[in-house]
């Protein structure tokens, strides 16, 4: 299991089983979706019971799980992936007849799912199913399926992925905005590659950002890490990741991403997804095969007692701005530096963390009423959010698709790129999923020059090639060390 360190170290769930020795692991092509996209946006709409509840009690005094465990307990499934990937073998006789050697090796790697809707939809963490070539699919009785990715959104974690059929048991959906802290809660999931399994505890916290994300920062690819995770005290183990973190009437509340630890495995606190940043990205990979995400344009700062001083500020409420993109939303609209943003919309926010999950559920386009102190003076200001490069419209599945295929997403190269490598035509791998390429060893960055010995000029051309050749490719491409390379395959 990967780990990052904290304090604590920090660690995400997803279990990992090398079969190479030396190569370790732990990063998928959007499927077109046709009108069924939009009639399955109902998938992660609140559960119709919007009444709170004291949580069940057993005739014995104790609070009841047993009905959420029946109700949840098939709707989590146990994800299994294999990877792929290529390294360079040292072979001087065989370098010196045959030029660079390569050998593929294959792994391994498990986690845990949970069904959002009866045709298949699964909801899993992104880096449960990254970089894997082959996604298979155990329901909670042992019955297997093939699994194809979606979409992912490295920025909270979340992928999610079909498999074909009919009739799964999927599970309701809660209101996270709603769970409050002492709440309890069940973590649902397959750790230890078991069938599925259940764990109470509380909610701890909310809105915890514990930077398991910022290693995934790269602002060209649109990925800026939100975390704002419900804490819980219910047992989570590596095969977690992508489990259901549920409320005592069995809805899903949370996404289990991560946990807190020394060891690797439960020593504490596991950290879920909210539920209703996870509906967000849900949608937005059924309609468009990719996340469409608004951003305010600020670099903001937690309030403590130092910065309250030196910026002489009343309270340590709200949170900080302390710096402004250019082109972005907050400065067109009169954000200004130093501003302290109290609540957005009729939501206090006092942490990066609340902010981030709020404006996170919006797209480019959408507005809000951002309430905040100038000086000690309230002011309320409006604010129509943009994406990073500073637009307010959304991007259409077909443009998408213009520059996508076989899970690879292309984009031309630059004239200084052409000049670096000395060629004069290709595009690059700007993103690469589930798909094809991934199974063969490609990798994000690869130039890709010719098809079938024609040179290539555009990231469209290529697409366009690739999908209307009804026989097999040979692709001439340039690995990152400038070596050229022929792959064929099949189409």
């Amino acid at each position: 299991m990967k780990k990052i360190g904290l304090t604590l170290g920090v660690g995400l769930l997803g279990g990992i089983i090398p079969l190479a020795a030396y190569l370790s692991f732990m990063q998928p092509k959007p499927i077109e979706q046709n009108q069924e996209a939009q009639s399955n946006r109902v998938l992660m709409e609140e559960s119709s019971n919007h009444v709170r509840t004291v949580n069940n009690i057993s005739e014995a005094g104790y609070v009841d799980f047993r009905d959420a465990s029946k109700n949840t307990i098939n709707s989590v499934v146990h994800v299994k992936t294999v990877v792929v990937q290529k390294a360079r073998v040292h072979d001087p006789i065989a370098e010196f007849f045959y030029g660079p050697q390569s050998r593929e090796f294959k792994g391994e790697a498990s986690g845990s799912g949970v069904i959002i809707s009866n045709d298949g939809y699964i909801v899993t963490n992104n880096h449960v199913v990254e970089n894997a070539s082959e996604i298979k699919i155990t329901l909670n009785d042992n019955t297997t399926y093939k699994a194809e990715v979606v979409g992912t959104d490295p920025s909270t974690d979340i992928a999610l992925l079909k498999v074909e059929g009919t009739n799964f048991t999927s599970i309701p959906v809660g209101n996270s905005d709603r769970v409050e802290i002492g709440e309890w809660v069940l973590a649902v999931g397959n750790p230890f590659n078991l069938t599925s399994t259940v764990t109470a505890g509380i909610v701890s916290a909310k809105g915890r950002n514990i930077n398991i994300l910022r290693d995934k920062y790269n602002p060209e690819r649109n990925i800026i890490p939100i975390e704002s995770f419900i804490q819980t005290d219910a047992a989570v183990n590596p095969g977690n990741s992508g489990g259901a973190l549920v409320n005592s009437k069995g809805e899903l509340i949370g996404i289990n991403t991560a946990i807190a630890s020394n060891t690797g495995s439960y020593t504490g606190y596991s950290f879920a997804v909210p539920v209703n940043l996870v509906k967000k990205v849900v949608n937005d990979l059924m309609e468009y095969g990719m996340v469409q995400r608004g951003y305010l344009g600020v670099s903001i700062r937690n309030i403590t007692t130092d910065l309250m001083k030196s910026e002489n500020l009343s309270s340590q409420k709200g949170v900080y701005v302390g710096g402004l993109t250019d082109k972005g939303a907050a400065k067109s609209a009169g954000i200004k530096e130093g501003d302290v943003i109290l609540k957005i919309d009729e939501t206090a926010v006092n942490s990066v963390a609340e902010l981030q999950e709020y404006i996170g559920k919006k797209r480019p386009g959408d507005q809000v009423t951002v309430h905040l102190k100038r000086s000690g003076i309230p002011k309320e200001i409006v604010v129509t959010l943009k994406d990073l490069n500073g637009d307010t419209k959304l991007i259409s599945k077909a443009e998408v698709n213009k520059k996508s295929a076989l899970g690879a997403t292309f984009e031309d190269l630059t004239a200084k790129e052409k000049k670096e490598l000395k060629i004069e035509s290709g595009v690059k791998i700007e993103r690469l999923d589930f798909g094809k390429f991934k199974s063969r060893g490609f990798y994000e960055g690869i130039v890709i020059t010719k098809v079938n010995n024609k040179p290539i000029q555009s990231a469209e051309e290529l697409v366009n090639i690739l999908n209307n050749s009804k026989d097999g490719v040979l692709l001439e491409v340039i690995h990152k060390d400038g070596n050229k390379d022929y792959v064929g395959f099949g189409l």
